[in-house]
């Protein structure tokens, strides 16, 4: 029960967040009806947007940002609210009426919130369901470890809130990510589930709540019903009210929508035929209107400030995790509420009449921000300037970029790895005491040994709030790794969920934005799961998170495992996913630059033109993905000239540069080097000028090689990218044999930059088992694969060399 002596104590401050519940809920409505039926359309679609999606978190919106959040709280917006929340920024004058007029068109306000792309502080972008949550989740975990470090103490602890759809709720990366909250001991998280009992397509399943009431508790969350608000607790009161309350409880929901859509006169009916008794329960509806019975029936918990205000500000006297399921009405104070279509639905211009003249919304000010209130704009002005949210101003921190050393220390094994060479690196840089080893954060889905991770979190520690030593090593029994859990230990062991791992990186990796303090995040992940990630790897991305990305191993390469480990699309993600500069090194020279200037890209943040070296948007920064190898490669041993870590970081270099009359070149990537090399060597038995093209990120090549093109078709005659300049002393005639270990569409495109004859080699199926050398022949990427491929494929005089090992 909310105590009657609090309500009527902050009675002014109720009164003036009703009235802006009422303008946030005009606002957000007519932006909607702005962009589908006053906006010019010039295509024909309809714009969409989700007016009762967005009215049934009218009033928990309103009592979030203009009473119960601090400056240090951050929210993840349910996608479909996002109206609402470009509504308040707009009353705050974070927003602009130009934007909102242009929502969902070229520039305008976001379809969901999007921290790069809206100007009003988003804090967690949103739009794939269910992910802003689980962000919240694993960014209360890094504020507990910046706290646990001494990090961020000028900044209060905040409140990680999430705004769910109760069908939301359905998303399985959610309960991943409940579990690995458990785990970690959880604070300060908020999740608050606005069950207006509806869904995309349908009415949701009766005894919801109740499943997620024990889910919740069952992980050590507090659980608060908000289902009644204070209508309905006065009309309990009266006599013949427990009745009521009884048929409230146990209405089905669709009953309850129908009716809520219905209106009042549906109501009386409904309960008159259910309840009526000629007495006590008679009395209580008949005491009411048509309308006053509307609202009683509508003032769930989810829509009553009061209770609202006094279940926030309890949950703000402690830190234990709490999940609200708050009972709404879909479609609350519109025409079209409760009724099982409307989540796409769309006012009609006569519906929208109607509501305007209800609130008093002249024609022509529309975005007034205080046009149709019932209180003066002084007093709703003075009341704004005080909101405690938005008292400190934009809430997005910076943070010192971390020095990295010219170079990281690189092992010197004759043969070795990609993913061992990992290790090693990792190693060496856990000897360090501070400096760039004390910001680096490690995070893996329960593969942290098995991705050479090991020896780092030996040197570096587990992370957890409290200490536990590892009993192992206490009881003195042999091990080679060492798990000692403690405050200072920088690796985030989760379990096997790739999903949390990416949405781990995506917390960690906007630390220095939502904390001000700046960590380089690294998560390790067996390639091929990459996939079952891919969503929060996206959203990750999106937000614009820094973090480096080591999947391994990769490819047919892990042969013994068959084809379910065998990753074949992967450099293909690398390739398409924005934010995400891809890299697969065949050594661990190359590794070695490559992860250096990883961590120096992971801080960049800068604005600018292109570098007309390579034609990409370095200065702009991003996260980093390396497709790393378990196959042990003989090591190049040599000098790493500045030229040359250029060209690695660049995307490619020449291992073997072509002469004049080169008839083929060899372009690889990855772990498919010996194949390359060998097969070069048997071709170069009698011509000298065969060429060999070591990629080290079709990625950043191809970016470039676009890039280029667009600035040449915008007058830029000059532009060069680093591929063109690699290929032009290739003659026109030649032809390009490319080689991976995995889709060959990844490579594919290298002779369309000069008109290059190209033969693509890779793997387009699920492998089997076997060994490297099985599986090499199988797919015709060994050695004698790519010497055929070559015989097809160069121009002019045959490769003598090429006809006496032609058959197999």
């Amino acid at each position: 029960m909310v105590d009657s002596t609090t309500i009527e104590h902050d009675a002014d401050t109720v009164e003036c967040l009703r009235e802006l519940e009422r303008k946030i809920l005009w606002l957000a409505s007519w932006t909607i009806h702005n962009a589908n039926h006053v906006r010019p359309n010039l295509d024909g679609l309809k714009v969409g947007g989700h007016q009762a999606s967005s009215a049934s978190l009218a009033t928990i919106m309103t009592a979030l940002y203009f009473a119960a959040l601090r400056p240090e709280d951050r929210v993840a917006v349910k996608p479909h609210a996002s109206p609402i929340f470009h509504a308040i920024q707009y009353l705050m004058g974070n927003q602009t009426r130009e934007k909102l007029e242009n929502f969902r068109g070229y520039k305008g306000a976001q379809s969901y919130p999007s921290r790069t792309k809206d100007v009003d502080d988003v804090d967690f972008s949103t739009g794939s369901v269910g992910m802003g949550v689980a962000q919240t989740l694993f960014s209360s975990l890094v504020q507990d470890y910046l706290k646990a470090r001494g990090w961020a103490s000028s900044i209060p602890e905040g409140r990680m809130v999430a705004l769910i759809g109760d069908a939301e709720m359905d998303e399985g990366n959610i309960f991943e990510a409940l579990l690995e909250g458990w785990k970690h001991g959880l604070r300060n998280t908020w999740w608050i589930v606005d069950y207006n009992r509806q869904s995309l397509d349908a009415v949701i399943r009766e005894g919801l709540w109740e499943r997620l009431e024990g889910i919740f508790r069952n992980f050590g969350w507090d659980v608060v019903i908000l289902k009644h608000g204070r209508l309905m607790r006065e009309a309990f009161a009266e006599e013949g009210g427990d009745r009521l309350r009884e048929w409230i409880d146990t209405c089905p929901n669709q009953l309850y929508s129908a009716l809520t859509f219905q209106g009042g006169a549906a109501w009386r009916r409904r309960l008159m035929d259910d309840l009526g008794d000629q007495g006590p329960v008679s009395r209580l509806i008949e005491r009411r209107s048509d309308g006053e019975l509307a609202d009683l029936m509508g003032n769930l918990g989810g829509h009553d400030l009061p209770s609202l205000l006094e279940a926030f500000e309890a949950a703000r006297r402690h830190d234990r995790p709490v999940c609200f399921i708050a009972y709404t009405v879909k479609g609350f104070g519109l025409p079209l509420a409760g009724h099982k279509d409307n989540h796409a639905g769309l006012l009609t211009p006569a519906q929208m009449e109607a509501f305007r003249d209800g609130l008093k919304i002249r024609p022509g000010h529309e975005w007034d921000r205080f046009e149709g209130l019932g209180i003066g704009e002084d007093r709703l002005s003075a009341f704004l300037d005080t909101v405690p949210f938005f008292a400190k101003g934009p809430r997005r921190y910076s943070a010192p970029v971390v020095p990295v050393p010219e170079a990281l220390e690189v092992p010197t094994q004759k043969a070795l790895s990609t993913q061992a060479g990992f290790g090693l690196i990792m190693n060496e840089l856990g000897r360090a005491k501070e400096g760039l080893a004390e910001r680096i954060v490690t995070t893996a889905p329960d593969v942290t040994v098995s991705t050479n991770l090991g020896s780092w979190v030996n040197r570096r520690g587990l992370f957890a709030k409290e200490a536990m030593a590892d009993l192992f090593k206490k009881e003195r029994i042999p091990s080679t790794y060492s798990w000692d859990f403690s405050p200072d230990g920088q690796h985030f062991e989760l379990g096997i969920a790739e999903a949390n791992l990416f949405t781990m990186l995506s917390a960690l990796g906007l630390s220095h934005s939502v904390f001000g303090e700046r960590l380089l995040p690294i998560g390790t992940v067996y390639d091929p799961f990459i996939y079952r990630g891919a969503d929060a790897m996206n959203y990750a991305c999106y937000q614009d998170a820094r973090f480096m990305l080591v999947a391994t191993p990769a490819g047919v390469t892990l042969a013994p495992e068959g084809g379910a480990h065998q990753s074949i699309g992967t450099p293909l993600v690398g390739m398409a996913q924005d934010g995400l500069a891809y890299f697969e090194p065949a050594f661990v020279d190359e590794l070695g630059v490559i992860m250096r200037w990883a961590f120096d890209y992971m801080q960049r943040n800068g604005e600018g033109q292109p570098d007309e070296r390579n034609w990409l948007r370095d200065e702009t920064g991003g996260a980093v993905y390396l497709r790393l190898s378990s196959r042990t490669l003989e090591q190049p041993g040599r000098d790493m000239a500045p030229e040359l870590r250029q060209d690695i970081i660049d995307g490619a270099y020449w291992m073997r540069r072509p002469g004049p009359n080169c008839q083929v070149v060899v372009a690889y990537t990855g772990a498919v080097a010996p194949e390359a090399i060998e097969a070069v060597g048997l071709m170069a038995e009698d011509r000298r000028d065969v060429g060999l093209l070591a990629i080290t990120s079709a990625d950043r090549l191809h970016g470039g090689w676009s890039a280029a093109q667009r600035a040449r078709e915008r007058g830029l005659v000059h532009a060069r990218s680093h591929i063109e300049r690699l290929l032009d002393g290739v003659p026109s005639n030649c032809g390009i044999v490319t080689v991976i270990d995995g889709h060959p569409a990844t490579l594919g495109w290298l002779g369309s930059v000069h008109g290059h004859r190209t033969r693509a080699l890779g793997v387009e199926h699920f492998g089997q088992t076997g060994t490297i050398a099985d599986l090499y022949r199988h797919f015709g990427i060994d050695a004698q694969g790519i010497v055929l491929a070559a015989q097809a494929t160069a121009a002019g005089r045959p490769i003598r060399h090429l006809h006496t090992i032609g058959g197999r």
